[in-house]
């Protein structure tokens, strides 16, 4: 087998092919009956999950009887918190948002701000009002005995300052100069029971809750960020988007000079940055603190802080100059090619100008991802919150029964009770013994990968549209006489009449790689605390080894929907035609079709690179003119990096219509040279400008016989 065998045989000459095929029939029937059964099975999944799912066990705590505090319509409407008996005998706060803790718990109005012992209150009318508010429902502290209350478990032995946290009371711990731990503004508390508590002892039960309060006073001053800085976000996304705009009508008839001057502005932008840390590490040189490392300064939620030492800016730098040098090198070697990629990216600019609905296109895109995201995380939800309440014994003493399940309408008159008196059915967790609950995790499994199934159509669908729109215009040849008036859709009808098994059939291949990566993801994040490092070597290198293989299914997949969106055969046969196509030219596609991604690329990070510029001197106040209106940010960053994130992805949006129509039109510019010699029997689709680069670069069209 020769070296051409093996890359599949050129295209022959067809006086009669005018791009895009109308006469075609359904490709890939299978998959599309498969791909239609599994959502009417997802479908199914939905309603049965909506059915049996309960989204309130997620948005209120549940008490020990399994009611939820705050619930409107419910006698506990006015409790929106959980209160616990002895927080000493919890784990960690972090531990109480999942799992039930070994106490009694309670839904009360609001959170005890004082030390007090039950036996303290008993002496004081006003304090015993106080406390039965955090005793169980009916119980008169004024009639029975301290030793009753403590055996029966009616009241707790005493009440700690608390400070409300996701809906549940927390010690308020704290501490003075010197470290000393306290609580509320006591070190030392009585447990109602003649023991003294060491503050410090109740920082042991919930150690992990500084961590969580920090994160928690973070996100609050984001959230306070995001109050004062939204309507400026909106405007820096707005200009993000003018930008976009501008830069692509600027393409359409300036391509040549906006790719050099684009080239430029890059590296300008990055000289810049480079520029402005050097003088930033300059200016921090001799000031207090600002030769500690970030190592020695560890993690801070105030992460202005960081932006006071010199390393900080040094790293940046260090990443701006290796991006900068990687750039100008990219450029000396591929200089020639960019002269190509130019051409090619005008000829895109002029489809692009005859197909402007294109630019739209990618709205129904994200609409569609949307409702797939929404379908899944309400799905996500209700499946999660479908288990039943489980009942355990819970009990401080010895007993046999202790983590048995129990009813708590039968439990005073069973065994139970009487064999372990300090015993109580508590509310333990969710879950169940049905068929449905047995099959719970199957069907959160079955919920992701059709999540990402899906998400992949919807890509397809909006790749294989534009790729038709595309062709149309490229194997039109009288411009714009022979392209259809509705280009883009006409691609979208022939591709669901069509092709949707074919689309079906890609997609699931590329879902089924994402759901093993994320199974490996899930297991990597089980194995961080494991010994076995062969086992984690192992695991590595599977991650690195479906990272390129989804890559590569990614750019496949892609160049299969364009042959599918000309020629309508089926998944397979697109796919090797297009392998075998991007394989006899595979100069060309390793050069030149990279070159003006990454100039493309380019494009993204200028408009990313001006408004994040822009807006980093506005929320920092360093703009005079406008520094009265500069809102006044906790982090100033928050703005900033949200601004600079939604500038990517929408300039990733009009960008992404390019880099369809430069690989569509690629790919027909490899099958026009295949096809047409240049005779006047055989003429070129090409622009004459795009030939004539090709003559000048030595790709000159291979004649075919």
């Amino acid at each position: 087998m020769t070296k051409y065998e093996r890359q599949g045989e050129s295209r022959k000459f067809d006086p009669n092919f005018r791009g895009p095929i109308h006469n075609r029939g359904c490709t890939d029937v299978f998959c599309c009956i498969l791909f239609v059964l599994a959502m009417f099975g997802y479908f199914a999944v939905g309603i049965l999950a909506w059915s049996q799912g309960d989204p309130r066990k997620v948005i209120y705590p549940t008490d020990s009887r399994g009611q939820f505090c705050g619930q409107e319509g419910t006698p506990l409407a006015k409790k929106p918190l959980l209160f616990y008996f002895n927080i000493l005998k919890c784990a960690s706060p972090l531990v109480l948002l999942e799992f039930q803790c070994p106490t009694t718990q309670l839904c009360i109005e609001s959170c005890p701000n004082r030390h007090l012992t039950l036996l303290k209150a008993k002496t004081n009318k006003e304090d015993r009002e106080y406390y039965r508010q955090f005793c169980k429902e009916g119980v008169d502290i004024n009639i029975l005995t301290v030793p009753e209350i403590l055996r029966d478990g009616l009241c707790p032995a005493m009440l700690m300052p608390s400070k409300p946290f996701t809906r549940r009371c927390l010690p308020a711990l704290g501490t003075r100069k010197g470290g000393v731990v306290m609580v509320g503004n006591e070190t030392v508390l009585d447990d109602g029971e003649g023991k003294q508590i060491n503050a410090t002892n109740v920082l042991e039960a919930s150690k992990k809750s500084n961590l969580v309060v920090e994160a928690r006073q973070v996100a609050m001053r984001i959230f306070e960020d995001y109050t004062q800085s939204w309507h400026w976000i909106l405007l820096g996304l707005v200009i993000a988007m003018v930008v976009s705009l501008i830069f692509i009508v600027l393409l359409r008839f300036l391509a040549g000079v906006m790719i050099w001057v684009m080239i430029f502005l890059v590296i300008v932008v990055i000289g810049y940055g480079i520029f402005h840390c050097f003088m930033e590490f300059k200016s921090l040189k001799g000031e207090p603190g600002s030769d500690v490392t970030i190592r020695d300064l560890g993690l801070q939620t105030d992460f202005s802080v960081y932006l006071q030492i010199r390393q900080t800016w040094l790293a940046f730098m260090i990443i701006l100059a290796i991006v900068e040098v990687i750039i100008i090198l990219l450029l000396i070697f591929l200089r020639k090619r960019i002269l190509i990629a130019i051409a090619l990216i005008k000829e895109a600019s002029r489809a692009v100008g005859h197909v402007m609905s294109a630019l739209f296109y990618p709205l129904l895109t994200f609409a569609l991802l949307a409702v797939v995201i929404a379908y899944w995380a309400i799905t996500a939800v209700f499946l999660s919150t479908s288990n039943d309440q489980v009942y355990k014994v819970f009990n401080n003493s010895e007993c046999e029964f202790s983590r048995d399940t129990c009813d708590p309408k039968t439990f005073n008159t069973s065994n139970v009770s009487a064999q372990c008196p300090d015993a109580e059915c508590m509310f333990a967790f969710y879950g169940g013994e049905t068929l449905y609950h047995k099959y719970l995790i199957v069907l959160q499994f079955y919920n992701v990968f059709l999540f990402f199934w899906c998400a992949n159509f919807v890509t397809a669908l909006g790749q294989v549209t534009l790729a038709g729109a595309f062709a149309s215009y490229y194997w039109a040849f009288k411009k714009p006489g022979d392209i259809p008036a509705f280009p883009i859709f006409s691609s979208l009808g022939r591709a669901l009449r069509y092709h949707t098994g074919s689309l079906a059939f890609g997609s699931l291949i590329l879902s089924i790689v994402q759901v093993i990566r994320v199974i490996l993801e899930y297991l990597d994040h089980k194995l961080k605390g494991a010994q076995n490092k062969f086992a984690k070597f192992m695991l590595k290198c599977m991650k690195c080894c479906f990272w390129c293989l989804e890559k590569c299914i990614k750019f496949l997949n892609r160049n299969a929907y364009i042959m599918i969106a000309i020629y309508g055969k089926s998944f397979c046969t697109s796919a090797r035609d297009a392998f075998f196509l991007l394989m006899r030219n595979i100069i060309r596609v390793a050069v030149l079709d990279k070159v003006t991604d990454f100039l493309l690329f380019l494009g993204k990070l200028l408009i990313v690179g001006i408004v994040g510029i822009f807006s980093f001197f506005f929320f920092s106040g360093r703009i005079r003119a406008v520094e009265q209106a500069t809102p006044s940010l906790n982090y100033y960053w928050v703005p900033i990096m949200t601004v600079v994130v939604g500038s990517y992805l929408i300039a990733h949006g009009f960008f992404s219509v390019y880099a369809m129509c430069v690989d569509t039109l690629f790919l027909c510019f490899l099958e026009d040279l295949e096809r047409n010699d240049g005779t006047a029997e055989r003429p070129y689709f090409m622009s004459q400008s795009l030939l004539n680069l090709l003559k000048k670069s030595n790709e000159q069209p291979k004649s075919v016989d």
